[in-house]
């Protein structure tokens, strides 16, 4: 029975848990709340924090294989412990690069790949001079452990300069240009320990203040846009080192083109329509790849499917209403991540439909959600 490490035991955490069980895994996690997702249903849970030097050895003296969930974790330990010879999946070396969002960019334009124009900037007087070439809006962005736009700031006008400085107040920053796009796509990768590579099909997400709300698949886009979205994640696979599944964020220009956004070399948002909506979950995919499994089907067992994440509200205890309500809807599944706590725009949960087209999923999912609160 392979025992599996995770570093961090958030909803993501206990996804990859739950289908580990199937598969007769048993897993570990690390994760500084005490019955965190994973945790709840994980074999054990160390509480330290992501970055816990002498946690993350702990776990890596504990398992046969060691991955993550987050880019928190400390990409230096688990490069130590892989000269060690402690299986670790994406590599260290992908997780230092990708964790540093300006860094992740200078490494994608050096390897050919399209992304936004950026510049690193430290002063008001920096940004004002990249305006000058770039335009407004702009976007202001952390370097560093920023997720769920908690690290990004929008600058419409000099006004704007101020506030997105003391929003990111003692954080490297970085401006990028802001690309005009019809549509923002991700397409999930995964690449296994002995080289097979499977892409998922091209999903569109509609964010909501610089947080995934809704995921639509397959993308609602011309075909053309779709393949050539899925060559540039193969091709920026080719970069990445490391086994896994990685989510690769784009933007479809109003010119017709595709950039690369972001990429999270972890499993992601934009897949968890997988588990009700395709042959292989991202989730069970993930495990196949550290693990040294054949890859599974990535083709989707239903012509459509909708994803919307449920976000927190108010901040408190949590307690999940409108189950019964929501489940009458033929399609619809609920997933309800078990955080203790709820806080505005914490994720919470997601709610997925299947259906025949979607738009009938589409409203369905809207349906379900609005009787969903936490």
């Amino acid at each position: 029975m392979k025992k599996i490490g995770i570093v961090g035991g958030g909803q993501l955490g206990k996804m990859i848990t739950q289908e580990a069980k199937k598969m007769g895994m048993s897993v570990y996690v690390i994760d500084p709340t005490e019955k965190s997702p994973a945790g709840q249903i994980a074999d054990y849970q160390i509480v330290a924090d992501y970055k816990d030097e002498k946690a993350i050895k702990k776990l890596g003296s504990m398992v046969d294989v060691l991955t993550f969930e987050i880019e928190l974790a400390n990409s230096k330990v688990l490069e130590d412990l892989q000269k060690k010879g402690v299986s670790v999946h994406p590599s260290p070396k992908t997780l230092d690069i990708i964790k540093d969002k300006l860094k992740q960019k200078q490494f994608l334009r050096k390897a050919g790949i399209p992304v936004a124009d950026f510049v690193q900037v430290e002063s008001e007087k920096d940004i004002l001079n990249v305006v000058k070439k770039f335009k407004y809006p702009v976007l202001l962005k952390a370097r560093f452990d920023a997720y769920d736009g908690r690290g990004n700031a929008v600058i419409y006008n000099q006004r704007d300069i101020k506030k997105g400085l003391t929003k990111l107040k003692g954080r490297k920053l970085y401006i990028e240009k802001f690309v005009p796009f019809k549509k923002e796509l991700a397409v999930m990768v995964v690449r296994s320990t002995k080289g097979e590579i499977a892409v998922y099909p091209v999903v569109e997400t509609i964010h909501r203040d610089n947080i995934c709300h809704i995921v639509k698949v397959p993308a609602p886009v011309p075909s053309e846009v779709s393949k050539k979205a899925q060559r540039l994640a193969q091709k920026t696979m080719k970069y990445l080192r490391g086994a896994g599944v990685f989510g690769i964020e784009m933007f479809y220009s109003q010119k017709g083109e595709v950039f690369i956004n972001e990429i999270a070399p972890r499993v992601h948002n934009s897949g968890h329509y997988s588990i009700e909506a395709s042959i292989t979950s991202q989730f069970e995919q993930h495990l196949r790849a550290i693990t040294g499994l054949p890859l599974g089907s990535t083709k989707l067992k239903v012509p459509a499917s909708v994803m919307i994440n449920i976000l927190g509200n108010r901040q408190g205890e949590a307690k999940v209403n409108g189950l019964e309500k929501a489940l009458k809807i033929e399609g619809v599944s609920v997933h309800i991540y078990g955080k203790k706590e709820t806080r505005p725009e914490r994720k919470m949960g997601h709610i997925t439909v299947i259906d025949e087209t979607i738009d009938k999923a589409y409203k369905k999912a809207i349906a379900a959600r609005r009787y969903i609160s936490i």
